[in-house]
């Protein structure tokens, strides 16, 4: 019997070999560091390589989550798994056929860059692999620990483990049966925003081939000044110094209460952005704010996107005002400057309403295209959102048009690119 096919195969990374587990889709590969543990002096540094191992690693179970607690009412299912080591990875493939050379797509979780979890059953990769897709989750560094400003410490720490799990990713994924070549980075909500982070980063250059924004939420204004700012907020509200040598010790309970202080309601924040704690360009890492260089910079012109938004998005809490300034206006702005210099760009709405009864029924409001992008209906939590008899149609076209975007760069014939002649027209994600 071929490794490939036992009930755990075993494959080889460069730190050392993994056991996954084969289902009928093909084999998925959890947990697998792509990095040290960041503990102790690692906690504020950049992502440090794993210790290599020898023994195979059990790969049948998620590893642990930088989310250490979940958001009450949460729509998507996101499990919290205690343990230091979460600087980790999830591979869900066709075939550990390392001749396979398939399309990968990087997922990056949302959360607000404070919470959510690799390890939600909405982010399984079956439906991808059934369709000949290599589908990577990755784990990183959230709230304090991956984006507050400290003086020494370096910026966005949760922008550089994206960056360590795509490099992860171009030397090993092979073994896998993906392509290094043909890697499509994803996100939705903060992990769209995170798509777009990695567009205007430099460092990320080279990793992925193509891209897609759902619901991309960035923290807003952008400048310099934003991260010391908030530092400077931190300290006021927690008496405490904005430093690695002040925070690195203490526990992951004591962390949590400082960042609510930090986010709470009061004075001080009239000039920051509504979330404090994301990706800012720091003049290093990000050299500018995103939305400045995907509407007027080269870094990410040669890359395909593909971007969109709910319909409704968080209409329950602020109205469409919060929709429209969040998620469709930049992702408009975004479309139409690509566009207007010809590069390829892809724009939906997603405007199915939900049938559940209550204060979002007959909305298409934020996560709710999830589970139709990943064909997974059927998947815990799906029903509670999307009732008990969700459009099967439209995850057809939404799953097929994701597949055909990671295979051949283009969602498909009846998905025209966005162009300055139809600045708002939108692909026909409906159902029938």
């Amino acid at each position: 019997m071929a490794d490939a096919d036992r009930p755990h195969p075993t494959v080889t990374t460069a730190h050392g070999p993994v056991r996954g587990e084969r289902r009928t889709t093909g084999t998925r590969f959890l947990g697998i560091p792509y990095a040290a543990a960041p503990v102790g002096g690692l906690r504020f540094a950049p992502p440090a390589p794993p210790e290599p191992w020898t023994a195979p690693l059990d790969a049948t179970a998620y590893g642990p989550t930088a989310q250490r607690r979940g958001f009450d009412g949460a729509t998507i299912p996101e499990p919290s798994v205690p343990g230091a080591g979460i600087l980790n990875l999830n591979v869900f493939t066709p075939a550990p056929d390392p001749d396979a050379a398939l399309p990968v797509l990087f997922w990056i979780h949302g959360g607000g860059y404070v919470g959510g979890s690799a390890a939600s059953p909405w982010y399984d990769g079956a439906a991808f692999n059934r369709d000949g897709v290599v589908l990577v989750s990755v784990g990183y560094r959230l709230g304090i620990e991956g984006f507050l400003h400290l003086a020494d410490a370096p910026d966005n720490r949760g922008v550089r483990d994206w960056i360590a799990a795509l490099k992860w990713v171009r030397d090993n994924i092979a073994a896998f049966g993906g392509d290094p070549d043909k890697v499509t980075v994803a996100g939705q909500s903060a992990g769209g925003g995170a798509v777009q982070t990695l567009l205007a980063t430099p460092a990320a250059r080279g990793l992925f081939r193509a891209a897609i924004s759902m619901s991309g939420s960035l923290i807003e204004p952008q400048g310099r000044w934003v991260g010391p700012a908030v530092a400077e907020l931190f300290t006021r509200r927690t008496g405490l110094p904005a430093t690695a040598a002040a925070l690195r010790d203490l526990p992951d309970g004591r962390l949590l209460e400082l960042q609510d202080a930090l986010s709470a309601p009061g004075p001080g924040r009239e000039r920051l952005p509504g979330p404090l704690l994301g990706p800012v360009a720091d003049g290093d890492l990000v050299p500018r704010p995103v939305l400045t260089e995907l509407t007027e910079g080269d870094l990410a012109a040669g890359v395909p996107l593909l971007l969109g938004y709910t319909r409704h998005e968080f209409h329950e809490f602020g109205g469409q005002e919060l929709t429209d300034l969040a998620f469709r206006g930049p992702a408009l702005v975004v479309a139409r400057a690509r566009a207007a210099r010809e590069l390829p760009t892809w724009l939906y709405e997603f405007a199915w309403p939900s049938p559940v009864p209550g204060p979002r029924q007959g909305l298409a409001f934020h996560c709710l295209d999830l589970p139709f992008v990943f064909d997974l209906l059927d998947a815990e939590g799906v029903a509670a959102a999307a009732g008990d008899a969700p459009p099967q149609q439209l995850a057809d076209a939404m799953h097929a048009a994701w597949v055909a975007f990671v295979r051949d760069l283009d969602p498909g014939d009846t998905w025209p690119c966005h162009a300055p002649a139809e600045p708002a027209s939108f692909a026909p994600v409906r159902a029938p």
